[in-house]
């Protein structure tokens, strides 16, 4: 008798292959038949009118905080997520010495707007290197699978100190991080991450440590990673496009290479980025990248970011939320927010906030017609006036998005559909209260398969799964076959949607974050365990700390 069997699903099994109607039947954490199963199993999901693929690995989250108050790992859970990548961008909390914690949740909150109170209250700091960091991470029993990286920021500071900010590193401090790197690989570490973004900085304005390291010092943690297997992974300064291209290159004569992608207003720059990687791959280079596959930047609405500031606007974000819905009804305080509205600028260009919605499913790719300025001119209001008209109307609950990163839909669609760049950077558990784009996985397939039909739905699933398996180094899962682990998603495609996403206040000292739900996923399953069923978690628990293949550790 099998533990589990989904039965007449259409299997999408994460290799691009054409979807074939089958069973599959688990047994333990495996899948142990896909085809036509007679025996019973102990659990049957019908998966009949479904799809069966695989359950999706996110490369790039930001959830090394969160995990410590959240073992749920929410949003991604919601969203077919079953292994998470943690240690994105050069920013992680390993290694680190007793007294150096709260330098790295500074770090962490100015680059990653996490709070910083939440991260030393919610993380119990007991560890020093990231072999005993992935220990803790295995103790507080997440929901499905976590994999980490060791970043260059918190490697840098614990050889060198202050210094590890702006100073290059002596022959013998850099034999040391070497080293350390490659400890951490045996530990179980799935690579390195760096940010040479200069936008990434310290609580006092400085870039944080790593941005202007020299090129020998990533070839030389490069060969460490590669020698093991590992991933280099990075965030370029697309202010020096070329030159950080050429060191991408460099690091994968070693070592597997994904960077950070993000598309222009046209083709262009991403046809440029494009040319230069796929030279590298056909020289045999394995150089991925990722796109957020949406429009991306802050969310504006009643609750969260306000598109003024200053005056009464500042005024009214000071309230709680209940007091905002009040104020603004108050006409003489809407007097004062219009007027000041009228004599400052606000926070970003009107023509570049769309109207996500007010009700359950955001449109996020709303046409220029519904952009702030654009609603405001069709009712003759300023635009002051239309963004408080919508949030009295609408309780509060009116969102809008500022599109400040990946503006066009064209530039993505070229993108994604690739071969050197996977959709994904959903940023899940950092940026909080500022964006939400951890349902990216769920909008690959919504938009980019079901609505746009730019990718065929083997190739979308097999861009959520199979693929970005490859590229961290995890051979057992990200497709559906026998032996595989049982990691698979039941999905009811024509039901899928995203939720409208909201704030809650849920991290420590009741701080905010955005959130948002799914609808569609009839079950989520994790090592043979189903940990969501109709888009609710089932309180199972059944993941863990995912270490290297080449680890001794664990």
């Amino acid at each position: 008798m099998q533990d589990l069997v989904i039965r007449n699903g259409l299997v999408v099994d994460g290799t691009g292959g054409a979807p074939f109607h089958a069973d599959v039947a688990v047994s333990g954490h495996q899948i142990s038949f896909v085809g036509e199963v007679s025996e019973r199993g102990t659990r049957e999901v019908d998966a009949r009118g479904h799809i069966v693929t695989p359950g999706f690995v996110d490369l790039h989250t930001h959830l090394d905080a969160q995990i410590g108050w959240d073992s749920m790992l929410t949003p991604s859970s919601w969203h077919g997520v079953t292994t998470v990548v943690l240690g994105n961008c050069g920013v992680t909390f390993a290694p680190c010495r007793p007294g150096e914690h709260t330098f790295l949740a500074g770090m962490m909150e100015t680059v990653e707007d996490i709070p910083a109170e939440a991260i030393l209250q919610g993380l119990s700091w007991n560890w020093e290197h990231h072999g005993e960091y992935l220990d803790e991470l295995e103790r507080l029993d997440p929901v499905v699978d976590v994999a980490g990286m060791i970043g260059h920021c918190a490697l840098r500071y614990y050889v060198m100190g202050d210094r590890s900010i702006d100073e290059q590193p002596s022959d013998a401090e850099l034999s040391q991080m070497v080293e350390i790197v490659a400890t951490a690989m045996a530990q179980g570490a799935v690579g390195f991450s760096t940010s040479r973004n200069p936008g990434h900085q310290i609580p006092d304005g400085r870039s944080v440590p790593g941005t202007y390291a020299g090129r020998r010092e990533l070839v030389e943690i490069a060969k460490a990673v590669g020698s093991a297997g590992g991933l280099m992974q990075s965030v370029m300064n697309m202010g020096d496009v070329e030159n950080e291209l050429d060191l991408l290159k460099d690091e994968a004569q070693y070592a597997r290479v994904l960077f950070s992608h993000y598309t222009g207003r046209t083709r262009s720059f991403g046809d440029k980025i494009e040319a230069r990687v796929s030279a590298m791959r056909e020289q045999g280079l394995d150089v991925s990248a990722m796109v957020i596959p949406r429009s991306s930047g802050f969310l504006m609405s009643l609750n969260s970011t306000l598109p003024w500031q200053g005056g009464s606007w500042d005024a009214l974000l000071a309230r709680t939320p209940d007091e905002r819905r009040s104020a603004i009804r108050d006409p003489e305080f809407v007097a004062s927010l219009i007027d000041h509205a009228k004599k400052h600028e606000p926070r970003t260009d009107l023509s570049n906030i769309y109207y996500l919605g007010a009700a359950e499913k955001p449109d996020y790719v709303a046409s220029a017609d519904c952009t702030l300025a654009a609603l405001a001119d069709a009712r003759d209001e300023h635009p002051a006036e239309t963004f408080l008209r919508m949030s009295a109307e609408s309780d509060g609950r009116a969102l809008f998005a500022w599109r400040a990163l990946n503006r066009s839909m064209d530039a993505l669609a070229a993108a994604i559909s690739s071969d050197f760049c996977l959709p994904g950077l959903g940023d899940a558990g950092a940026h909080v209260s500022q964006i939400m784009d951890a349902g990216w996985t769920t909008f690959v397939l919504t938009h980019w398969h079901r609505d746009a039909q730019i990718l065929g739905l083997a190739d979308a699933v097999r861009r959520l799964t199979g693929a970005p398996a490859r590229i961290v180094g995890l051979t057992d899962r990200g497709v559906v076959q026998a032996g595989k682990k049982a990691d698979l998603n039941v999905i009811d495609l024509g039901r899928l949607n995203e939720r409208m996403p909201r704030i809650v206040h849920d991290l420590p000292n009741d701080a905010p974050r955005f959130v948002q739900h799914a609808e569609g996923y009839r079950a989520t399953i994790c090592s043979g365990k189903v940990v969501l069923e109709n888009d609710q978690h089932t309180g199972i628990r059944a993941g863990s700390v995912v270490r290297h293949s080449g680890a001794t550790h664990g």
